[in-house]
């Protein structure tokens, strides 16, 4: 009896880790985006901003923001699809939601806001 009931319990531990497969994620958003701004101020002088994007396949990513080549914000954020408008969140920072959609162009690939307004172009 005893044997049998070790023999089940293998046989149950084979079953449920061969049941756990991770779906395949090829959003085609997956991969890296940047936006480059270059702005004249009066008194400081020019500004280059950097805000770049990494998209995982684990719906996870990462944001960097420099200014100057200073790297002022780094964090991890979550994105989400439904009927291709992303949602991309940062959880633990006071930085809002950003709603985008992605679009092919001439140019290459944009992700583009609510407002039509570039926010990357990826890379």
């Amino acid at each position: 009896m005893k044997k049998l009931f070790s023999l089940l319990a293998i046989i149950g531990i084979i079953l449920a880790s061969n049941c756990s497969r991770i779906p395949e994620n090829n959003d085609p958003i997956i991969g890296y985006w940047e936006k480059v701004e270059v702005m004249t101020a009066d008194q400081a002088g020019k500004q280059t901003i950097l805000q770049k994007w990494t998209f995982n396949d684990a719906y996870l990513g990462r944001y960097n923001h420099e200014v100057n080549y200073k790297e002022t914000i780094r964090t991890d954020f979550k994105w989400s699809e439904e009927d291709g408008v992303y949602t991309i969140s940062y959880p633990g920072t006071d930085l809002p939601n950003q709603i985008v959609s992605r679009e092919e162009t001439e140019e290459g690939e944009i992700l583009k806001d609510a407002q039509g307004a570039t926010i990357a172009i990826r890379q």
